[in-house]
Order: structure tokens, then C-alpha cells, then sequence
């Protein structure tokens, strides 16, 4: 394992003002995006739609890394060109998921296990050398009556901590991403308590693991109130609370927490992690960025719907959000760059 490698391409991940692109969406989870507004569900429009990604002019200047479906990193543009090297000459480094998603977790109703451990070494050889760089792996714990269980957080903390030792052994930096997911009308403090908890049981289970903290990355949810909750906290309310947690939870040594989007609004996120910096980011003894999907790509994937005539417009509103996020992350975002780009 050669530590110093790791530490360096987690740099270059969490350089600047630059942060993620979530572009690892599984085949189901796309085609459904894809039902929702009468895009072919084919692997084809997938390919289209990818291609429209990658090539977006001027992504470059806002995204370090782009984590991609195993699809996806096998695909190219109708001239054969592969993603993958179009990425790389973008100075994009690409990464790949590499779990093979959430299933009911057996004895705990309501709570779900990441499967995707068998065969992972040798997966992660063979994305190595197709040139990526980083891998990802989802962990998703639900609040609720009762849950989640300490079985279930102990649980996905230890498959969590043996994905991240099995990156760093193949030379990809893990991105560790324990999602306590907005679904329910928990409160903002039931989800700064459970993620607290998650964070905790995940840096424990890393550290008998023998993972190097300098050579990954986290990628967890901001502290949010459920849903379904009556309770709308305010920026500052969700700012404080999110970087309190992660103070008490993260240790210094990691390069960058990279949140996750979660389901918000492209708007919301950027606002959201703009206030973080504005408040806290003197502070912060770590780089806070985003790894966001849906907040970066949904305008563009709306625009697209499909139709090559609208490729432009969809890749400078892609664009546009990632500069969104870029102005946030450096705390210089404001609503008048929503307006002026309307």
C-alpha cells in the first residue's frame, strides 16, 4: 500500500474550490429518473446521457472527481472515445462504486446492510487498472421507532471499514459514505444524535481496521430534520448543528468530508454549505466540499429530457450548479447567481 499515493490523489480531490460529481446513479436508479420524465430506459439514452456529462465545457473548473457506475466506465461516445480517458484528460480524476447497494438487513425490520464484500479485491484490481483512482461505498441507516439498532450501525460501520482496507490495499482512496437518510419526521436534533453515533462507530471501526485516515475521504448527509417533519430548521441552525458534529466526531487527520445531497434541493445544498463556511470556516480543521448527484445533475437531466437539440442548454445548467456548489464551498455563493442565470 503506498500511503503517500493515497494522501496525494485525496488532496487533489479535495483541492481549491473544487468538489464531486455523483454520477454513479445504479441502472434502476437512472432508468426511474429517466420514467419520471418520459426518457427512453434504455442503455443507450444512459450512454447519451453520460456523454452529455462528461463533455459539458468548463466542468472542469468546479469538479475534482467524478465517481461512476460500473455501466458507465465501460461506456464511450458514439466515436468510441471512453468516459473514463475523456475524464482524465479534463484533469478529472475518476472514481467508481463499488458496493452492490443496501438489502433488508436479516433480524431488523425496517434496517438495511450493504452487500458487496465477496470479490471486492479483485474488483477494485481491475477498476485500478482501467485508470480509477477512488471508489465509493454507501452505507444507509433509516431513523425510526426504535432504529437504528446499534447492530445495524456496528454493522455497516465494520463493512464500511473493511471496503475502505480493501481500496487502500488496491491503491484507490475509499470514500466512506454513511448516509443517515432524510426519509421520516425525526427532528434535527434525533438526526444530529443518530449521525453522531454512526460517525463515532464508523472512525472506530476504521481505526481497528488499520485504514489510513489521511488517505480517504468522508461523505456523509448534513444534520437535517426528517422529511416529513413539521420542524424547517434554518441555515444557521443546520450549519451549526452539522459542523458541531463533525467537530466532536471527525478526526483532524482526514483530508475532506464531501457531503452527499440527499434528496435536497440543488438550491437548498448550495445554501446550505455556503453557510457552513460563512460561519465555520475558520474553524474547520478539515476541507468541507460536496459529492453531490441529484443537486448538480437534476436541472440538466430536466433541460436534456432526452433531445439531443437541448444538450447545450442541459450542460450549462449542469455547469452552472457545479459553480453553484464551487461559490458555496468557498463561501461566496449567493441567490443572486440562481437569478442571473434564470
Amino acid at each position: 500500500m503506498d500511503t503517500s499515493t493515497l494522501k496525494t490523489i485525496a488532496y487533489q480531490l479535495m483541492q481549491g474550490n473544487k468538489g464531486l460529481l455523483a454520477m454513479d446513479e445504479s441502472t434502476t436508479t437512472c432508468n426511474k429518473r429517466f420514467q419520471e420524465l418520459g426518457i427512453p430506459q434504455t442503455e443507450e439514452y444512459r450512454r447519451k446521457y453520460r456523454d452529455l456529462i462528461v463533455n459539458a465545457p468548463g466542468l472542469e473548473e468546479y469538479i475534482s472527481g467524478a465517481i461512476l457506475f460500473d455501466e458507465t466506465i465501460h461506456q464511450s461516445t458514439a466515436d468510441g472515445t471512453l468516459f473514463i480517458d475523456i475524464l482524465k484528460r479534463k484533469g478529472i480524476i475518476p472514481g467508481i462504486k463499488v458496493d452492490e447497494g443496501a438489502i433488508p438487513m436479516v433480524g431488523f425490520p425496517g434496517e438495511k446492510i450493504t452487500e458487496g464484500l465477496d470479490g471486492l479485491g479483485d474488483r477494485l484490481k481491475k477498476y485500478y487498472q482501467m485508470g480509477a483512482r477512488f471508489a465509493k461505498w454507501r452505507a444507509v441507516i433509516t431513523i425510526g421507532a426504535d432504529i437504528p439498532s446499534s447492530t445495524c450501525i456496528k454493522a455497516n460501520a465494520y463493512t464500511l471499514a473493511r471496503y475502505a482496507m480493501f481500496c487502500q490495499e488496491a491503491g484507490l482512496v475509499p470514500i466512506v459514505e454513511p448516509e443517515v437518510v432524510m426519509d421520516g419526521d425525526h427532528s434535527l436534533q434525533r438526526c444530529a444524535e443518530v449521525t453522531t453515533e454512526v460517525i463515532h462507530a464508523v472512525f472506530n471501526a476504521l481505526y481497528q481496521h488499520r485504514v489510513d485516515l489521511e488517505g480517504m475521504i468522508l461523505k456523509p448527509n448534513m444534520i437535517l430534520s426528517g422529511e416529513d417533519s413539521a420542524e424547517k430548521p434554518g441555515l444557521d441552525e443546520v450549519a451549526e448543528a452539522t459542523v458541531k458534529c463533525f467537530l466532536k466526531t471527525v478526526p483532524a487527520s482526514v483530508p475532506g468530508i464531501a457531503f452527499l445531497s440527499g434528496g435536497q434541493s440543488a438550491a437548498l445544498a448550495s445554501e446550505r454549505l455556503n453557510r457552513m463556511h460563512t460561519r465555520f470556516g475558520d474553524v474547520m480543521p478539515w476541507v468541507l466540499t460536496y459529492s453531490f448527484s441529484r443537486a448538480i445533475q437534476q436541472p440538466a437531466l430536466e433541460l436534456w429530457n432526452g433531445n439531443d437539440e437541448n444538450i447545450i442548454a442541459a450542460q450549462r445548467a449542469l455547469v452552472h450548479r457545479a459553480a453553484c456548489n464551487s461559490a458555496a464551498k468557498i463561501g461566496v455563493y449567493t441567490a443572486d447567481m440562481e437569478v442571473n442565470e434564470a
